[in-house]
């Protein structure tokens, strides 16, 4: 599949995100408690670190958890949290490599429904119930993974012409409508 993703907001980090199944994973699950562009970066940050340009499930699974936690803790840190995010991806990777042989690609390559892959989506370790439609909507969205019903499985992050997510980002311009969006959900939720 021939896709280009434009998250991370930096060409090395984004042609990764858009070749590797499980970077675009792996980035999803960095989102949190920190900008966007840092989170999706995390994943090429981790390649780089590891030695090599992709990311391998069996590869990170398999590496010593406190030094994959030293890997993520090095200058510029890969997460706000390093030590606990580190131990989420090892976690996210294991899982993939007992479940789908390692290969990411294989939690939505023969999904029929899109309730179908949320429930896949959602049973990923540190994948709820939001990060799992967010990223439902960024498949469909942006990778050209449409079974049937996945708007609706996505819920509002399935909307078209919605600027709520990471699955809303196509450059720059979009980046900021999004972070917009999110921060006028923040100021309606205060008292």
């Amino acid at each position: 599949m021939d896709i280009t993703l434009r998250i991370a907001q930096q060409p090395e980090a984004d042609e990764l995100l858009s070749r590797s199944p499980l970077a675009a994973l792996t980035g999803m699950l960095l989102d949190q408690q920190v900008p966007m562009e840092w989170a999706f970066t995390g994943p090429y940050t981790i390649a780089r670190r590891m030695g090599g340009d992709d990311l391998d499930a069996h590869a990170i699974a398999a590496w010593d958890p406190e030094e994959f936690a030293a890997l993520l803790s090095e200058k510029p840190a890969v997460h706000r949290y390093p030590g606990s995010m580190a131990k989420r991806v090892q976690q996210l990777c294991q899982y993939l490599v007992d479940h789908y042989d390692g290969d990411a690609s294989a939690v939505w390559r023969d999904v029929a429904t899109g309730s179908e892959l949320l429930d896949r989506l959602n049973a990923l370790p540190g994948y709820g119930k939001q990060k799992s439609q967010i990223f439902l909507a960024l498949l469909g969205k942006r990778m050209g993974v449409t079974p049937e019903g996945w708007r609706a499985a996505a819920g509002p992050y399935g909307e078209r012409d919605a600027y709520r997510s990471a699955a809303d980002i196509t450059g720059p311009e979009t980046l900021e409508r999004v972070r917009a969006y999110k921060q006028e959900m923040k100021r309606a939720k205060k008292p």
